[in-house]
């Protein structure tokens, strides 16, 4: 499972034009589900963002986590944070679960996140249009494989 994490001051997803999800201070998430994927890595990732320590603290440290600031996370899929781009010009997304099986996975992950931070979402399989507002800038890759 891989995540792209990013510090914002606000963030709003949307579908067809219509805001489906939006938050204040927090983190976006965006979240890609790989075909080898279990629920092992969806709680390793919800453990490591919500207590990652990337806010700074009143000396402007990065020392505090998005639970630690009462901030705000969106989670937004993203398949192609599994596109494969070593050979030639257009990405394989082989490695990406099959829809059915990163859905489970993807609500997994966002129930447990619920358990520790307010969440909002966009819509799994939707075409949609994300705003944000990244502070730092601060982005952060992750992956539950520990490959980078």
């Amino acid at each position: 499972m891989r995540a792209v994490v990013q510090l914002v001051s606000s963030a709003s997803v949307k579908v067809e034009d219509k805001i489906n999800g939006a938050i204040q201070r927090g983190l976006v998430v965006l979240l890609g589900i790989g075909h080898k994927d279990t629920e092992k890595d969806a709680l390793y990732l919800v453990d490591k963002i919500s207590n990652l320590r990337i806010f700074p603290d009143e000396t402007g440290k990065m020392n505090l986590s998005v639970r630690d600031t009462n901030g705000e996370v969106m989670v937004v899929s993203q398949f192609t944070l599994w596109g494969d781009c070593r050979k030639g010009r257009r990405p394989s997304y082989s490695g990406a679960a099959h829809p059915a099986a990163a859905a489970g996975l993807y609500n997994l992950f966002i129930s447990k996140m619920k358990q520790h931070v307010p969440v909002a979402t966009g819509e799994f399989q939707a075409k949609m249009q994300i705003d944000l507002c990244n502070e730092g800038p601060v982005t952060i890759l992750l992956d539950s494989g520990r490959l980078f």
